[in-house]
């Protein structure tokens, strides 16, 4: 009859060590270098500060109810947006709905804790994970699990993009899966696992399948197993990742399909790193974004480098991991296995990603070289033996700091000083535990300080939630009306997903998933973009505001935090017009398609002609004529010029200047204080916004990576002449037409008119829209949204109105319904239920078999080449010392260390 045995003691202790080694060294590192939460620096860089920390205030909004919009639509985020792409990107983390209990104005502390916890999360995993292949030394193995939470790639990469770090816990926990599925264990479980780490995070669950695969074949290969046994091991696996990923279709299928009605990002080529930077990147102290962050404590290499020379290890064992581990790390720069480790597609970021992945199998390999036995003096001089040239080869690289070889070498005489006092016995193990463990500590915790510096200094970053934030976020709460009119909350952005961050239904919007139609259609009215197209711009104009029911437009002072803006002591204001409602009624017949200036674009979109468009001319700053470049453009470079056109008096100038990086000021203009006349109101007083009057006016425009928005000048004199003086500090372009002047009398009866024949009542739901239309309507309903995919309007799906959902008014004058389902929804749906009905018959034939007594093995893996013993502990195969711990394998008698 099988028996179970509690586990065995060393096991706790070792994960606990494994996590408590993680959280100090990280917590230390970072109060080293002062970052938050610890000291005055930030560390939101890049995307984290961009997008990563908006992402989670979204989540926090939603699990408070308080979200615009719901888990399938976003109406914060580019005038309506599509959410489930980006929740099961950045959000599905079981980690991540910690968010939910700090205060929202605290959500970079929740997300910093949310990092620690999965660093720690993966430490102990790691540790848990080891000591089921094998038994030994339990604090060797927590050390071993803390130096793979704190390898270069999670300290420098993943802690800023914290959805990575589910791939550093996948990798383990796969792994864990794996070997139930070779020892015939757990049918049930191992599909779960598998769908809750590609939930997660699929792009780095995706690198951890392939690095489990490859440690379940060393695993095969090493335990001797019969082909028939291999065979079946296998299929067991490949069951458990289909039923896995099949469950997690729900999520996995729209993000998929997200990607692919995405805006194309960045096309980079791969291009290996060189071999002296690789060599680099093992050592402390080191950091640059284009090469692989393969530091994990010189402890763990010398024990990874000895296990060639550790003779207590089989020949095949030794080899196969070595192997193995050198094998991978060759994949990372070779092109084709590049792409296969990033599912065939060139990041558009850090090119080695998968880097973690090779960290868990070189942490592999120094638990195998210790776990048959300590490495003696011989083992332990091959592994110096190794360590040497690879000192030497870094010695070539630009990348080596001032602390990097002191940091190593002080790592290298602590970790040979502690393996050699824990081989002199017992009394001696306290010490050697003490030194090795510190020295993985202080390693990465000077590593961790060193790279949240060098970040800083490399990368964007953005200020924590503080008062500016907190003074935003109270004005656009104070002036919100959605869904009457929508509440944007300013061009002048702390980061590109404003909206997110401090509320309101903005048009700035920054993900991997951005829509293809929304960047054309914003490019097309003039909008400006950052990221190659992905981080759309708010659009500051009276035109777009109309078109888009923004009713109440937010207006604040420069961020003051970024070192480039000119200082601003403007206080928050609050811009009010009267605006057409969401839903509106356009005449019949298709629209004339999109031009090239964004001046005519608006007046298409909106209905009515509204602007003056003149034709300029531009001259150098000694008077000259300008040459053109291309058909459309005049070519500018580093210098002064000045931009001259002719506009009715009275009228307010803009300037589209998408490619030039610089400024621009209107030389006639009258500095004034108000700018829509009787329509608006602010809250508050203060000089005139930047943009108005003479003020000069920044554009920043470098084609494609950023693109300038159409700006407002200032007022047209009485004599109509429009003189700008445009500065230049690069090379870029102007267009011919330039300059557009509007008129506001036209633009309030082209709004007047909209508001007449628009909707009467609109009902927005977390999914779509309702409205009813005024008696009588003809023509074409056009919703004031992005027409992105899984629109669909009174059952079938939605029309394209110049990049809008549209729909033709219903010959029965019924209301307007319009729901919007995010594509491969359904798909996903049905996928994860005949995933789930699978795995719910086999726990029911599982209950059946033990109920019944006729399959009493069916999941311990019986019929299926493991035996009773897999699960028990009693049989002759390794799921009896995996389990225990022992060490102990049929035919091979090893020692046993417990302490």
């Amino acid at each position: 009859m099988p028996t179970s045995r509690p586990r065995p003691r060393p096991r706790p202790r070792a994960v606990a060590l494994a996590a408590l080694l993680a959280v100090v060294a990280v917590c230390s590192g970072d109060a080293l270098a002062r970052v938050f939460p610890f000291g005055h620096h930030t560390r939101s860089v890049n995307d984290l500060g961009n997008q990563f920390v908006p992402f989670h205030a979204r989540l926090w909004d939603l699990l408070h109810g308080n979200a615009d919009g719901g888990v399938l639509l976003n109406w914060s985020s580019g005038y309506g947006t599509s959410f489930l792409p980006d929740l099961g990107t950045y959000l599905t983390s079981p980690f991540a709905l910690l968010v939910g209990v700090f205060p929202r104005d605290r959500i970079d502390l929740a997300v910093y804790v949310v990092t620690v916890l999965k660093t720690a999360s993966a430490a102990a995993l790691m540790t848990l994970l080891l000591l089921t292949l094998r038994g030994g030394r339990w604090w060797a193995a927590g050390m071993l699990g803390g130096s793979y939470a704190l390898c270069g790639w999670s300290l420098a990469e993943a802690s800023y993009n914290p959805m990575w770090l589910d791939g550093l816990i996948a990798l383990p926990v796969l792994c864990l899966a794996a070997e139930w599925a070779r020892t015939g264990r757990r049918p049930v479980a191992a599909p779960l696992l598998v769908a809750v780490m590609w939930v997660a995070n699929f792009y780095t669950a995706y690198m951890a399948t392939l690095g489990a695969a490859l440690v379940l074949a060393a695993r095969l290969f090493t335990e001797r197993d019969d082909r028939r046994t291999a065979v079946r091991a296998l299929g067991r696996a490949a069951r458990a990742v289909v039923l896995g990923i099949g469950l997690s279709a729900p999520v996995l299928v729209p993000v998929y399909l997200g990607t692919k009605h995405a805006y194309p990002g960045w096309d980079r080529p791969f291009a290996a790193a060189d071999w002296s930077d690789v060599l680099a990147r093992l050592l402390p102290a080191t950091y640059t974004f284009f090469t692989p962050a393969l530091f994990l404590g010189t402890g763990t290499l010398l024990l990874a480098c000895a296990l060639a020379f550790q003779r207590a290890v089989p020949g095949r064992e030794r080899w196969t991991w070595a192997g193995l581990a050198a094998g991978v790390a060759l994949s990372l720069q070779w092109e084709p296995t590049h792409l296969l480790w990033h599912a065939f597609a060139t990041p558009n970021g850090s090119p080695y990603r998968q880097t973690f992945v090779l960290a868990g199998l070189v942490v592999i390999a120094a638990w195998v070289s210790v776990a048959h036995g300590l490495p003696d003096r011989r083992a332990l001089a091959g592994g110096c033996a190794v360590l040497a040239p690879v000192a030497a080869g870094a010695g070539l690289s630009t990348l080596i700091t001032q602390w990097t070889y002191p940091l190593f070498a002080a790592g290298l005489v602590a970790s040979l000083g502690a393996l050699l006092l824990a081989g002199r016995g017992r009394r001696w193990t306290v010490p050697a535990v003490v030194l090795l463990i510190g020295s993985q500590a202080g390693q990465a915790a000077a590593t961790t300080a060193f790279v949240d510096r060098a970040r800083l200094n490399r990368l964007d970053h953005y200020a924590p939630w503080g008062e500016r934030q907190q003074a935003q976020a109270d004005v656009v709460a104070g002036a919100d009306e959605w869904p009457r009119t929508r509440t944007d909350p300013g061009r002048e952005q702390t980061t590109t997903n404003d909206p997110l961050l401090l509320g309101g239904q903005g048009g700035a919007y920054y993900s991997s998933h951005t829509p293809a139609v929304l960047t054309d259609t914003m490019r097309a009215l003039g909008a400006g973009w950052t990221s190659n197209g992905r981080a759309v711009q708010s659009l500051d104009n009276p035109v777009t505001d109309a078109i888009f029911s923004v009713g109440a437009r937010v207006h604040r002072p420069r961020d003051p935090y970024q070192a480039w803006n000119a200082p601003d002591d403007r206080p928050v204001t609050v811009e009010r017009a009267p605006v057409p409602p969401l839903v509106t009624v356009r005449p019949p017949g298709k629209p004339v398609p999109y031009g090239r200036s964004p001046f005519r674009n608006q007046e298409k979109l909106l209905g009515s002609r509204v602007y003056t468009v003149p034709g300029t001319a531009l001259r150098a700053a000694g008077g000259g004529a300008v040459a053109d470049r291309g058909t459309d453009d005049y070519g500018v470079g580093r210098g002064t010029y000045t931009l001259t056109s002719t506009c009715p008096a009275g009228t307010e100038a803009y300037l589209w200047a998408p490619g030039l990086f610089g400024s621009a000021r209107l030389g006639t203009a009258q500095l004034d204080s108000a700018r829509s006349g009787d329509d608006s109101a602010r809250l508050g007083s203060g000089s005139a916004r930047s943009g108005g009057g003479s003020e000069e006016v920044w554009f920043k425009g470098k084609l494609p990576a950023k693109r300038a928005p159409v700006q407002r000048l200032g007022t047209v004199g009485g004599d109509g002449a429009v003189r700008v003086t445009l500065t230049s500090t690069r090379a870029g372009t102007v267009p011919h037409g330039a300059v557009g002047c509007l008129d506001r009398a036209r633009l309030a009866a082209a709004v007047a008119e909209l508001r007449r024949t628009g909707a009467n009542a609109v009902h927005v739901t977390a999914d779509g829209v309702r409205a009813e239309l005024p008696a009588g309507s003809s023509g074409t309903v056009v919703l004031a949204a992005p027409r992105i995919a899984g629109w669909r309007c009174q059952g079938r799906p939605a029309d394209d109105y110049l990049g809008l959902v549209a729909v033709p008014v219903p010959a029965d004058g019924a209301p307007v319904s319009c729901t919007f389902r995010p594509p491969g929804l359904r798909a996903g749906l049905a996928a994860g239920a005949g995933s789930l009905a699978v795995l719910v018959a086999t726990g029911a034939v599982l209950a059946y078999r033990r109920r019944t007594g006729a399959g009493a093995g069916a999941e311990t893996g019986t019929g299926a080449g493991a035996g009773a013993g897999a699960e028990t502990g009693t049989g002759t195969g390794t799921g009896a010392e995996a389990e225990a711990g022992t060490g102990a394998r049929a035919g091979r008698p090893e020692a046993v260390h417990a302490s």
